[in-house]
């Protein structure tokens, strides 16, 4: 009889497609088709299975140690665990049955949500992810085969159950946690699985995804839902030897192999672990153990399979905390399966950082990498980033890697990034091979479909037949489960499907740059079109990392020239290292971005009041250890102040001194008391001493600033350079630069006015700023606008702005008489919902593009919105300023810990307070204090010293009170051992010891404008032997020192080649 089945399917796909997937699902069929064959065997009543609990005190989390000394009770399936972060252990007493004797025995435990299984001895085995059916992993391999002797045997396991579950205890994906949160035990059973069923149910699941997914117009997807029709004929669920014949159909479908030019995956299991999320940093430390042990167990069973991990400091964690397990994925290491990659600390967020925090995440990832696995990660390794600074390719090199990945730029909302596989070009030129998986996830399930798309959706397919894909479950931790490595090694040649083989990274990348024809090029930075509100949640998160990076800056530089000063200093590298370890980690890419819940907050506060109190007192140490023979105990006992300037630019400043009432001083300011002192011409990198009496600080004489009230109302603040009128609602209605005899704000426009927005983004809260906001915003004006300081070293004007029901904004404005730069100093009681404040300033000038500083450099970026492209970037981030500039003139907008810019024509804004309500109810509520500050200038940005004032209101001069006396009689500069001349583009801007060599002093230094320099690195220290280095501090190149001639002033002096952009590292050898 001729066979019509083939057409008869044809003809009804759709029923036919329906039957499959009928077939295959749980619950109303679940007794008749394959589900009700997947198990030989099942037992979880006693004697066979018996179980006793612990539960810890409060949120505690005790090791195996602790937990193994406790009093257990009984608990039965049923038994509910809770409440949310708790943790419970549970003791399990397992007992083979007779029927299972010769066969494979599993332990399947399902608490409903995270735990983690040990053995009696305590050596933690793998990880459990219970509750959820997208991630369940609840069996335990018992034995491969049970032997007579294993039948009735007991064995104990303990169960460390965590109460949380994958992705934290909120009420939906980015919810705050339920603090009330329990979980139940569904399942505590012995089983023996029907691999046959297994593999049948795996086969039919991969047909059914490649007739949904592959084009109808091929073949293959119509023989594929042929044969999985056919197996359902075959099966009979009251006869499981019917299962080997519908598997001989589909070992037909599969056999049909495809060819040598078909599209190779590149497949690497990965679990990426955000290291705080949804959860706190404890709970990452044993979602760490509960999957990488997962993981490590696989490599035993699957040979071939390979798993890459990157975040130096999780490997850290489970070195400190699970010793065993450190070991074996140390030995997995040497094996080529367990894949160490990214080379950072962390994965950082590359916005907010500092350029010398993205070294540091380097620095200390990648020698933790060669330390402890003999490993250099050549692949910078970034998947879920919120944007990628245009410096990092420079970085990256720097760092001893090559190739960079990520795929978070499919997340793009408005335009589609055109490009899988290129050369990304940085700011200075340097470039990186890099790849975006295809697959437009880094949480691959292993499926046909996500494969065959990630041929689809290669976008340069054109010049590279190859793709990277990563796969097993993440953000949270887990990684790949058993099944998806049994999916792709059914997969991996077959007709219809692209080939697959589980490959290294580095591999893959290698493989590209040898095959590729013509990749194309991006230049510039990677800019995520979506997540724009990261520059701004958590405000006091990202003030404490600027204080930190900065304060962390001082006590190097200062810590560096005490212990090469021959001061018998002992340079603090340890308690440093530990200090930037810290910063480092809150760089994480949901933590410094503001998008974790409120115990991570709580969690950073306490670790950033570490940092800052031990950096003080290092900083403390250094300045005793430079300053002792002039310095004094007590501010009131000084008869001068010795002003320390870290930055390399000479500079003139007006200085608030706490707790200092003497006769020379000129003024007090008004809020605090603090006495105002002029620290007249302190050279860069060096000291000026300033005496208290009027006699020795006459050389300090300025002309006074002043203010009053003009005849509009207006309160004027005047100095040598300004004219600032500030209107009754604290607007800056004038800016009057008196050298350049031109008005700053625009004609019939304001500056300095607050706008309340409403922010209400589609669903990421904390994540979003969304276009239309700018649609729905109003002005605050303010009011109470009097004068608050009246010169004549510094005036200032306060007033208070209303800003809803609830919150309330207080600002002075001051104009110091050094200066032509106003300060904008806010106060903000803050209680608002969903909302975001920003202050907008008109100014008269016109530029289509506007500079906005990054790590190492600047970027410029259109204030029109001509293109899709230039919308998208209608808020940016930024370091410490952003320019507005034309020909000859321009105005800068710095800030002390704000990154959110958005320049439209000539209004350029700074945001600075968000209320999202999740994942952190609590976001920002509460008091803040910041700075921003207006600097006008001549001539275009390149042309300006934006930077060098940028440094100057970021890092303030060091304060020591002295005997002025002793200063005058002994003190020969000891800061004054560097100095960097020759080239105004240049910064000099980390002074720090070598990390291995104890004489050694690097120094880092940039091209800032994007210009060629030659600049001359002197000093009068006892330099022996000069060297280039990266960032890592390995020789690039030996440097020639010159010798000290009349005209250095006796400095030796090396001489440094700049290109744009481009970063440089020195390394000297000091003798001493």
């Amino acid at each position: 009889m001729k066979d019509t089945s083939m057409s008869s399917v044809q003809k009804h796909p759709s029923i036919s497609k329906g039957r499959i997937q009928a077939f295959l699902q749980e619950g109303h069929w679940e007794d008749v088709n394959i589900n009700s064959v997947l198990y030989d065997a099942r037992v979880g009543a006693e004697p066979y299975v018996r179980m006793e609990a612990w539960s810890a005190p409060d949120q505690s989390r005790p090791g195996f140690a602790q937990a193994a000394q406790q009093t257990y009770s009984a608990i039965s399936v049923g038994h509910t665990f809770g409440n949310s972060w708790a943790t419970h252990w549970v003791r399990v007493r397992l007992r083979i049955p007779k029927e299972m004797e010769g066969r494979q025995v599993r332990f399947l435990f399902d608490p409903g949500c995270e735990a983690m299984v040990w053995t009696a001895d305590g050596e933690p085995v793998q990880g459990i992810t219970g509750g959820e059916k997208s991630f369940l992993h609840v069996d335990h391999i018992l034995t491969n085969k049970a032997t007579a002797a294993d039948i009735g045997e007991e064995r104990v396991l303990m169960y460390e159950v965590a109460c949380n579950r994958l992705f934290g205890n909120g009420s939906f994906v980015i919810g705050p946690p339920e603090p009330s949160r329990e979980f139940k035990l569904t399942q505590a059973e012995l089983v023996v699985m029907n691999t046959q069923a297994w593999a049948m149910k795996m086969d039919m699941s991969i047909l059914l995804d490649m007739y949904n997914t592959l084009p109808k117009s091929q073949s293959r997807a119509w023989e594929a839902l042929h044969t999985a029709n056919a197996m359902i004929n075959v099966f009979d669920a009251d006869d499981t030897k019917t299962i080997d014949a519908a598997l001989a159909i589909s070992n037909g479908f599969f056999a049909q192999k495809g060819g040598d030019a078909n599209h190779q995956v590149f497949a690497i299991g990965n679990c990426h672990i955000d290291t705080a999320w949804l959860w706190p940093y404890d709970e990452t430390k044993r979602k760490i153990a509960r999957s990488w042990s997962t993981q490590v167990d696989y490599m035993d069973r699957y040979p071939e399979y390979k798993f890459a991990a990157s975040q130096a400091q999780q490997f850290e964690w489970l070195r400190v905390l699970y010793p065993t397990l450190f070991k074996r994925v140390q030995d997995k290491v040497k094996t080529g399966q367990f894949i160490p990659i990214g080379g950072t600390w962390i994965e950082m967020d590359c916005n907010i950082p500092s350029g010398e925090s993205l070294v540091r995440q380097f620095l200390l990832g990648q020698r933790f990498f060669q330390k402890h696995f003999a490993v250099r990660s050549d692949v910078f390794w970034l998947p879920d980033t919120f944007g990628y600074s245009s410096q990092l390719p420079q970085i990256v090199r720097l760092a001893g890697a090559k190739y960079f990945f990520t795929q978070k730029l499919s997340w793009n909302n408005i335009n589609v990034f055109p490009h899988t596989t290129f050369r990304w070009i940085g700011l200075d030129g340097s470039d990186v091979l890099t790849h975006m998986a295809p697959a437009n996830t880094y949480t691959s399930t292993a499926v046909a479909r996500e494969v065959i798309e990630s041929v689809g959706r290669h976008k340069d397919i054109a010049y590279t037949n190859e793709s990277l894909y990563l796969y097993g479950n993440g953000d949270g931790g887990g990684g790949p489960l058993e099944a998806m490595l049994d999916r792709l090694e059914r997969m991996k040649d077959v007709d219809g499907l692209p080939r697959i083989k589980h490959e290294n990274p580095s591999n893959f990348y290698s493989h590209v740059e040898k095959t590729s024809k013509g990749l194309v090029s991006w230049k510039g930075e990677l800019y995520l079109e979506f997540h724009r509100g990261t520059y701004t949640s958590q405000a006091k998160t990202k003030k404490f990392n600027r204080q930190c990076e900065l304060l962390l800056r001082d006590v190097e530089m200062l810590s560096a020239l005490a212990k090469v000063g021959a001061f018998g200093f002992e340079y603090p590298a340890m308690e440093l290292e530990r200090l930037w370890r810290i910063v480092c980690l809150n760089q994480f890419h949901d933590v410094i971005p503001g998008t974790s819940i409120g115990m991570v907050y709580e969690d950073t506060d306490r670790m950033y009041a570490d940092v800052v109190a031990s950096a003080a007192a290092l900083k403390q140490n250094a300045l005793v250890a430079l300053f002792n023979n002039v310095s004094v105990d007590a501010v009131d006992a000084a008869s001068g102040m010795l002003f320390v300037n870290t930055t390399m630019w000479p500079r003139t400043d007006v200085v608030a001194v706490g707790g200092l009432a003497h006769d020379g001083v000129q003024q007090f300011r008004k809020h605090d008391g603090a006495a105002l002192v002029v620290a007249a011409s302190v050279p860069g990198l060096a000291t000026k001493a300033v005496g208290l009496d009027a006699n020795a600080n006459a050389s300090a004489d300025v002309v006074p600033v002043s203010v009053f009230t003009d005849s509009r109302g207006n309160v004027v603040l005047e100095n040598l350079y300004v004219v600032a009128r500030i209107n009754t609602q604290g607007q800056l209605v004038s800016l009057w630069d008196k050298a350049s005899e031109r008005e700053v704000v625009a004609d019939g426009q304001k500056a300095n006015v607050f706008q309340l927005q409403e922010d209400m983004p589609i669903l990421w809260d904390a994540w979003d700023i969304e276009i239309y906001s700018d649609e729905k915003k109003k002005s605050l004006p303010g009011s109470g606008v009097t004068i608050v300081d009246e010169g004549p070293l510094v005036a200032s004007v306060g007033f208070e702005v209303a800003i809803g029901k609830q919150s309330t904004l207080r600002q002075v404005v001051s104009l110091s008489a050094t200066s032509p730069r106003l300060d904008f100093a806010c106060d903000v009681d803050w209680h608002e919902n969903h909302k975001c404040l920003r202050v907008a300033f008109a100014w008269d000038i016109h530029s289509d593009v506007a500079t906005y500083e990054t790590q190492f450099g600047v970027e410029r970026r259109p204030t029109h919105r001509n293109t899709s492209w230039d919308m998208a970037k209608f808020e940016v981030c930024a370091q410490r300023f952003a320019d507005l500039s034309e020909y000859g003139y321009g105005v800068a907008l710095l800030n002390d810990c704000k990154y959110g810019y958005s320049t439209l024509a000539n209004t350029m804004c700074l945001t600075l307070l968000r209320s999202p309500k999740a994942p952190d109810e609590n976001c920002d509520m509460g008091n803040h204090s910041f700075r921003y500050a207006v600097y006008p200038h001549k001539g275009a940005f390149d042309e300006s010293d934006v930077l060098q004032e940028a440094y100057k209101f970021n890092v303030p001069l060091v304060s020591v009170p002295v005997d002025y006396s002793a200063v005058q009689a002994s003190l020969s500069d000891v800061m004054a051992g560097l100095c960097l001349s020759g080239a105004p583009n240049v910064v000099l801007d980390t002074v720090k010891m070598a990390e291995d060599s104890p004489s050694c002093l690097v120094v880092r230094m940039y091209e800032a404008h994007g210009g060629h320099a030659r600049a001359s690195l002197a000093t009068r220290l006892n330099v022996t032997a000069a060297e280039k280095t990266n960032i890592l501090e390995e020789n690039i190149e030996v440097l020639k020192i010159a010798p000290p001639t009349a005209s250095s002033k006796g400095c030796k002096s090396i001489d440094i080649r700049f290109n744009p952009f481009e970063i440089v590292t020195v390394k000297l050898v000091i003798k001493q």
